[in-house]
């Protein structure tokens, strides 16, 4: 089953259109929203993945009547409860003196905030092994974008790929496997490959059908096409 999140590629939703102003924010909540998450990744309870699942398992309801941002302070709820970080009677009411104190001693520093995110969050690994496919071989994506490890887990293979076939432009070295990352089954680094789908085989009538669509896929959800 589709999730209501894995809306890339459907139709009836209109063009992507730049904001013509570049403003990064149309609220000034908007910028509070993404500082208080950064302050609270500092916190070390979750990985870049698991928050992407958060918000991914949201109600279908909240999904649709969330804006953006507040998809993300919802995640974000979720997460510090989950993890112990908070309770419920903290986000309903203030937190106590003992709690903030706990968590101001992971607090990330307005001064700190550059430097963090000019690190990003790598996800490279340094890793030997064998690689499956090589640059040029035709590949298919796994008919169902579903996790394997984990029922209605994350995953990073978008529902429209799913059975296409493409080929690979090429290799990405080991990186951090989110359907294992985001559900604390470990890192499992395993090959990443760019993959070139015609937009034929990804849409019935595509507008260009000889555009390409490139996706960073993980070695799992590719078979080699004979």
């Amino acid at each position: 089953m589709t999730r209501i999140h894995d809306m890339g590629g459907r139709f009836g939703y209109g063009a992507v259109l730049p904001d013509p102003d570049g403003t990064a924010f149309e609220e000034s909540w908007h910028a509070r929203a993404l500082a208080l998450t950064l302050a609270a990744g500092a916190l070390g309870r979750w990985n870049l993945d698991m928050s992407r699942h958060a918000r991914e398992r949201l109600h279908p309801r909240e999904h649709a009547r969330f804006s953006y941002f507040e998809k993300w302070l919802a995640a974000l709820a979720n997460l510090l409860v989950e993890t112990g970080a908070l309770e419920i009677g903290d986000l309903l009411h203030r937190a106590s003196d003992r709690t903030a104190q706990a968590l101001s001693s992971h607090a990330l520093k307005s001064e700190d905030v550059s430097a963090l995110l000019g690190r990003g969050s790598p996800t490279t690994r340094d890793r030997q092994g064998w690689a499956r496919f090589s640059v040029g071989d035709s590949v298919r994506a796994c008919r169902l974008a579903e996790n394997r490890l984990v029922p209605g887990g994350h995953t990073r293979l978008p529902a429209y790929a799913a059975g296409a076939s493409g080929r690979v432009l090429c290799r990405h070295g080991f990186h951090v496997f989110p359907d294992s990352n985001a559900h604390g089954l470990g890192e499992a680094p395993q090959p990443l490959y760019a993959v070139a789908f015609p937009a034929a085989e990804l849409w019935v009538n595509p507008e260009h059908p000889h555009d390409e669509v490139v996706l960073d896929l993980w070695e799992s959800y590719l078979e080699p096409v004979q």
